[in-house]
């Protein structure tokens, strides 16, 4: 697709489609971040000095959603930039636009005069309905969770609390970003490791000596479920969850102490309560009563799980008295997988080319979504390999927006999977249309000199969850940028992404693009594909409790806590993920890696498996279709009612819309073995 009739044909449907131009100098990132500032600041100037009398709907509140969609477009940039650019220059200046805008977004949400005029329009008790009026709701209740309410010597603390809680969240991000934890083995100590891992370019550093990051997850996967050696996987697992321990330690207590007391300031309980107070949970109370009913459930499932495994490792070892340790788990759970199953991930990759899953991918949700997917010419990039492709309305030609990909790593990238926002849609002043602009920022396998790419199971399934997200973006429909995109509940965010996890596991998909990679001819077999979904049940247990693990420690620690708590923060930590899952070595600090509660989802981890109940009641409504998981008629209902409507109305009212019925934990409780599994079960 050509980017310039790409954006004729948006002006046309009344849509603006633009690439955001890619800053290439530190100078060029800061000039972004300050100009933005200055923009913004100004924008702020005017509404500030709008007389009451006149305000409107638009003036006092569509403005300030004009204003946060000016400043997010700059964020974004940089944000990605900061994670994503090659140059190590560049990167460092765009961390300290990072933190400039961080500090300044605090500030700018502490204007009291911004403040007034909105509650002189909210004093005129304005008459709105439907997405204006969530927005006229949501804006006044964000400005009383800030603490604009307080009186001024508490708001001022407020205000200089958050301030330093945005800089410390950044300094724990890039310390995890910048981390290198290299571990360096012999060809004997590697034994088991597929050959292509150890023939790759970034592995092999010389005739008998590898290197393996633990910091760049897919090496460390790889490893963990293939090291025949104990010893390996100890050492790998142990530089993984000491991985910034010394840096980052000091740092998660100081965020603990810092969210207790803005927490305590603006008079909630917890800062657990402050956090679900805007999503579907509510408080803590709730997330947490859902968290240990459901550890408590999965009990029995687990502990037979781990006997099975250990079993394993008792034949193996010769040890009657083994027992399974953290670093043990990925390793004998692939073993259980060959041999019980005969499910052999090694195997299994050659039928998932990179490439050929894309373009299957695309075609596939062309077809559920009615949409056409194509890759556009980059004007510029900030990766010598990376792609770029455009999505459209298949009925009208509507263009939708454009999806970066990020595929492979490399030295100072982001070293996960995730979408990034850069332009959010949004609904403009003059009426257009503004179509998202959205990254995949992924770290998947590289090809080597003789192979492509090529991805196991759980690689595709990552595929489709991220992809997913960047549908949720791209699909968009919401007027405000509140509500755009993936501006949703935090634990409701990834259940449109975890639904298309199910995708993967369906004989009729896999066969529009799952062949191997020789032979094309050759599909995977449809016993091997049952064989695969009854070795995913067969340790659900162990993958859900080390899930609720996370949760549960993520929900201790940011709940009505003492100082005595924060000051050994990595002891109760630590002790919640042994409890819970399995024990972690001695010596470790897995906290001080774990950046998702540096910021995102502090006090909302538990989100991801509340999300996964309500995707796979999603998910079931095609499982139980004649058509499953290609019927186009489901499919737009769902691209109608969930992702085009984002937040702009109750995320309850969307979910019930697609089902067509109240929610249910049923489907949820039969995937992961708690409940009987039917024959028409997703």
């Amino acid at each position: 697709m050509d980017l310039a009739a790409l954006q004729e044909d948006a002006r046309k449907h009344g849509a603006l489609l633009e690439l955001p131009p890619i800053e290439s100098t530190p100078e060029a990132v800061t000039a972004l971040a300050e100009r933005a500032m200055k923009e913004v600041d100004a924008a702020l100037d005017r509404y500030a000095a709008q007389p009451v009398a006149a305000l409107d709907f638009r003036s006092a509140v569509t403005a300030l959603d004009d204003v946060s969609f000016q400043a997010a477009c700059a964020a974004n940039r940089v944000h990605l930039l900061r994670e994503t650019h090659p140059d190590e220059k560049l990167r460092h200046a765009a961390d300290e636009m990072s933190r400039a805008l961080e500090e300044w977004d605090v500030k700018r949400g502490f204007r009291e005069d911004v403040y007034r005029v909105l509650k002189a329009y909210a004093a005129t008790d304005p008459k709105l309905s439907g997405e204006d009026q969530k927005l006229y709701r949501d804006t006044l209740r964000e400005f009383r969770r800030r603490g604009m309410d307080l009186p001024p010597a508490e708001r001022a603390e407020v205000e200089k609390l958050k301030t330093e809680l945005a800089r410390v969240s950044l300094d724990v991000e890039t310390n995890i970003r910048d981390a290198s934890a290299v571990e360096r083995f012999t060809r004997a100590e590697l034994e088991g490791v597929p050959d292509d891992f150890l023939q790759n370019p970034e592995i092999r550093e010389a005739d008998d000596v590898f290197k393996v990051d633990a910091n760049v997850t897919w090496q460390y996967q790889v490893v963990a479920q293939s090291a025949r050696r104990e010893e390996t996987r100890l050492r790998l697992t142990r530089a993984r969850h000491m991985l910034v321990m010394k840096e980052n330690t000091p740092l998660f207590q100081e965020l603990v102490r810092l969210r207790v007391k803005i927490a305590r300031l603006l008079g909630y309980r917890s800062w657990a309560d402050y956090q679900l107070e805007p999503l579907m949970a509510r408080d803590r109370k709730t997330a947490l009563d859902f968290l240990q009913k459901l550890n408590v459930e999965l009990e029995p499932k687990f502990r037979n799980e781990l006997e099975e495994l250990r079993a394993l490792k008792v034949r193996e070892t010769g040890d009657a008295i083994a027992r399974i340790h953290l670093w043990d788990a990925r390793y004998y759970e692939n073993v259980l997988k060959k041999e019980k199953f005969e499910v052999d991930e090694d195997v299994l990759k050659s039928f998932f080319p990179l490439e050929a899953t894309l373009d299957g991918m695309f075609r596939i949700f062309e077809d559920v979504f009615a949409l056409e997917i194509g890759p556009v010419p980059l004007p510029a990039a900030w990766a010598a390999d990376l792609q770029a492709i455009a999505v459209r309305d298949r009925e009208s030609g509507r263009p939708l927006g454009i999806i970066y990909l990020d595929l492979f790593p490399r030295a100072g990238k982001y070293n996960h999977f995730a979408q990034f926002g850069i332009t959010p849609g949004k609904r403009l002043a003059d009426g257009r249309y503004q179509r998202p602009v959205v990254a995949l920022v992924c770290n998947f396998p590289p090809p080597t000199p003789d192979r492509p790419s090529l991805l196991e199971h759980h690689h595709v399934e990552t595929l489709f969850h991220e992809f997913g997200h960047a549908l949720h973006s791209v699909l968009t429909e919401a007027s405000y940028v509140e509500f755009s995109c993936t501006s949703v509940p935090r634990d409701f965010v990834e259940a449109p992404s975890q639904m298309l996890e199910n995708w993967v596991w369906d004989k009729e998909v896999l066969d529009q693009f799952a062949a191997h990679f020789e032979d094309p001819s050759r599909k995977i077999p449809h016993e091997i594909l049952a064989r695969m979904k009854e070795a995913k049940l067969a340790t659900m247990g162990a993958f859900y409790r080390r899930q609720l693990s996370f949760g549960l420690m993520d929900l201790a620690i940011h709940g009505e806590i003492e100082d005595a708590l924060v000051e050994n923060l990595i002891e109760v930590t630590n002790r919640i993920l042994s409890e819970v899952y399995l024990e972690v070595p001695e010596g470790t600090a897995f906290l001080a890696s774990f950046g998702h509660l540096a910021g995102g989802y502090d006090a909302r981890y538990y989100g991801y498996a509340w999300a996964d109940a309500i995707a796979a009641d999603m998910a079931s409504v095609f499982a139980r279709s004649p058509k499953r998981f290609l019927d186009p008629e489901l499919g737009l209902r769902l691209r109608k009612e969930v992702y085009a409507r984002g937040d702009s109305r109750e995320i309850s009212e969307s979910i019930e819309a697609f089902l067509g019925r109240p929610h249910s934990l049923e489907p949820f409780l039969r995937e992961i073995g708690l409940a009987p599994r039917s024959a028409g079960g997703s």
